[in-house]
């Protein structure tokens, strides 16, 4: 009986918290129905901010660009792995990805669980989560994988820019700030993660969505 889908975003609002050095996130009012008949907002933001990917242009200056991404990488069939037994502050190595590891190779759509999104919007939210190594981030692009997601909001506080380079280097797309993994109750869901096509950028919000077959649905694998 058709298809479920969850949002996996989190919400955009004046003064939404962001990491201290980005732009800060501004919804103003222009007009209303009194003032012009119509409701119009300004809108002024971080290409980074809430749930957001990556483009390679975001660390490299010879990278892609966000509408020169290949969307295919963006939508399409995700592999969920729940790694909610991480606390805060602990690594992610690759040893968390060793039971589904004959399932990540060449073009796979990789999305980790922690729930740490539970912890937004308070300011440790941008410090303590759970953090992807070096080696790691080595690991899935030596895997040609198309995207890794998670629901934290960068991979990693610290080493983020040789995570980030790696990874982007690779050409793997990076998805940050997912929310509500836990509420898609499969291992492998259909994910959509598509950027607004800002030319010549680093970065762009998303609204992030998962489409599960709804009880009932005999329409086949998605």
């Amino acid at each position: 009986m058709g298809r479920k889908i969850i949002d996996l975003s989190l919400d955009i609002y004046h003064s939404a918290p962001t990491f201290p050095l980005d732009p800060k996130c501004a919804v103003i009012v222009h007009h209303t129905v009194d003032s012009m008949g119509y409701n119009i907002s300004q809108l002024v933001m971080s290409t980074h901010q809430g749930t957001h990917l990556d483009a390679p242009f975001h660390f490299l200056d010879e990278g892609k660009t966000v509408e020169q991404l290949d969307l295919d990488k963006c939508i399409g069939e995700a592999l969920l792995v729940d790694l909610t037994h991480k606390r805060p502050k602990e690594p992610i190595t690759v040893d968390d990805f060793m039971p589904v590891a004959d399932r990540i190779g060449e073009g796979t759509r990789l999305i980790y669980r922690t729930d740490w999104h539970k912890q937004y919007p308070q300011k440790h939210y941008f410090s303590d989560f759970p953090y992807m190594t070096v080696e790691l981030a080595r690991w899935l692009a030596e895997r040609k994988i198309g995207l890794i997601g998670m629901d934290v909001p960068t991979p990693n506080p610290t080493d983020f820019d040789p995570v980030h380079k790696i990874l982007l280097g690779a050409e793997i797309v990076i998805v940050e700030g997912l929310a509500r993994l836990g509420d898609i109750g499969a291992e492998r869901f259909f994910f959509m993660a598509a950027p607004l096509r800002i030319a010549g950028r680093d970065g762009s919000p998303v609204r992030a969505l998962a489409m599960l077959e709804s009880i009932g649905d005999t329409g086949g694998p998605l």
